[in-house]
């Protein structure tokens, strides 16, 4: 048995909705966005083997995306990044990531990421006579996370 291709996904069907403050708003303008959670780990030595072994200790939880420049999504980034700068205070939002393409048999998932704060550089203005499109990266941190919907099986197989 086989995954079919008309089952694999397409990486533009979905949407991000971001809570910040108890508003929900949808994101237009983003290019994309991925999230990471990346085991830590401990060396174990012991006398008698040179095998080392691992022991999982911790996870980090972060993200990246790419978002137009000038788009709901930018402006988002930017308010928070401005209140923080003058007031100190840094802002934490939620995102939610589904992932929907209509012509694959799987179904929705929907992710959830909590207590997500921005870390890295936010730009401010940008003017760029190479680029007919504006955009940047951008990075952020959360600390918790739920799927909220798997995806299902799929229908059919490849025999």
């Amino acid at each position: 048995m086989y995954l079919l291709a008309q089952d694999t996904l397409n990486g533009a069907e979905g949407k991000i909705t971001v809570t910040r403050d108890g508003r929900i708003t949808e994101i237009c303008g983003m290019k994309n966005i991925k999230t990471v959670a990346g085991i830590q780990t401990s060396d174990m030595k012991t006398i008698g083997t040179r095998t080392v072994q691992k022991k999982a200790n911790g996870v980090t939880q972060t993200g990246t995306g790419n978002v137009y420049f000038g788009s709901n999504g930018s402006n988002l980034f930017t308010d928070m990044l401005l209140q923080y700068i003058n007031t100190g205070v840094m802002e934490t939002f939620d995102i939610a990531i589904t992932n929907n393409d209509p012509t694959a048999s799987v179904g929705d998932q929907v992710m959830g990421y909590y207590g997500c704060m921005l870390t890295g550089e936010i730009p401010l203005s940008i003017l760029n006579d190479d680029e007919a499109m504006l955009n940047y990266d951008f990075n952020f941190s959360y600390t918790k996370v739920n799927r909220l919907k798997a995806f299902s099986d799929p229908v059919n197989l490849g025999n």
